[in-house]
């Protein structure tokens, strides 16, 4: 599996070398030494906690996700936690126009040539198996967008593109949720898209983060009620994960935890009371919702 993590050699040697002495390692380490590693934020017997999958099992970790962690004896059933939002973001952001299959033009626009990022709410963040609720006001365009999910490791500020995998913790899997009606509609849409992509339950996201794979060439998949709507590799991203980290970092400071959204691939499609909506994302896994409209 392609790992994509830079680090001076001696830096990376007297890491490891420390985790080894201590019994800990490091989310960098310890990608490096098992080239993928898929964390897991969930809920058992009334706690939270942090652990790493391993098949149908999710094994406790002490410590941080994101500095130095270490496995515990305390293994679950995946089938007997209930998994939660993989990470508690401060911030999370999502792209616009990021696929050329998903712009109505025959080439890219001169507005969609830099990255075009737009903040959604730590609200409408909502776990997997959790319900997208679509507002009682809503019409019945609200579509589903099926996107890969960047994960913010280290805190990030004016990084360059070059530099930046190395503050990607890993992706997970996300539906950036839209009503198209008060985002498009050419006389009622609003000012900004707050509520149109930011309601309440509006970014289903998880259900895993899976670290150390080649972020550039995912297949990112979205079925709805069984059936393949969406389908395509990140490789045709506009701009990719390290242009986009880098481009955001010039202007708002990534802490840990961050997400980001990194847009979607095709035509999308309306969701209606009691759809069952899956993305996967190849090497992370399924996140799966049912959607109910608000009484």
């Amino acid at each position: 599996m392609f790992v994509r993590r830079r680090f001076v050699a001696v830096v990376f040697v007297l890491s490891i070398a420390a985790a080894h002495v201590v019994g800990l390692s490091s989310g960098a380490v310890r990608a490096a030494e098992d080239e993928s590693v898929k964390f897991a934020r969930f809920k058992v017997d009334g706690k939270m906690a942090y652990g790493v999958v391993e098949g149908d099992n999710v094994r406790e970790i002490s410590g941080s996700i994101f500095g130095d962690w270490e496995k515990t004896d305390k293994v679950h059933a995946l089938a007997d936690v209930r998994l939660l939002v993989p990470t508690k973001a401060r911030q999370v952001f999502a792209m616009a126009g990021n696929y050329k299959s998903h712009l109505a033009d025959a080439e890219i626009p001169p507005k969609f040539r830099i990255p075009q990022p737009f903040f959604k709410s730590v609200a409408s963040l909502q776990r997997p198996e959790g319900r997208i609720v679509i507002p009682r006001d809503a019409t019945d365009q609200v579509h589903y967008e099926a996107e890969m999910v960047i994960v913010i490791g280290r805190r990030a500020k004016d990084v360059s593109p070059e530099d930046a995998l190395d503050y990607v913790l890993g992706v997970t899997c996300g539906n950036d949720v839209s009503e198209r009606y008060w985002q498009n509609d050419p006389e009622n849409k609003d000012v900004q898209w707050w509520r149109a992509k930011a309601s309440d339950t509006f970014g289903p996201c998880g259900p895993f983060i899976a670290t150390g794979l080649d972020y550039d060439n995912l297949l990112v998949t979205l079925r709805l009620n069984g059936e393949v709507r969406q389908q395509e590799r990140t490789s045709q991203l506009i701009h990719d994960v390290a242009s986009t980290v880098s481009f955001i970092s010039q202007y708002v400071t990534l802490q840990p935890g961050d997400l980001i959204f990194t847009g979607t691939s095709g035509k999308t499609g309306e969701l209606k009371d009691g759809d069952i909506v899956e993305v996967e994302v190849e090497g992370v896994g399924v996140l799966r919702n049912r959607v109910v409209r608000e009484q």
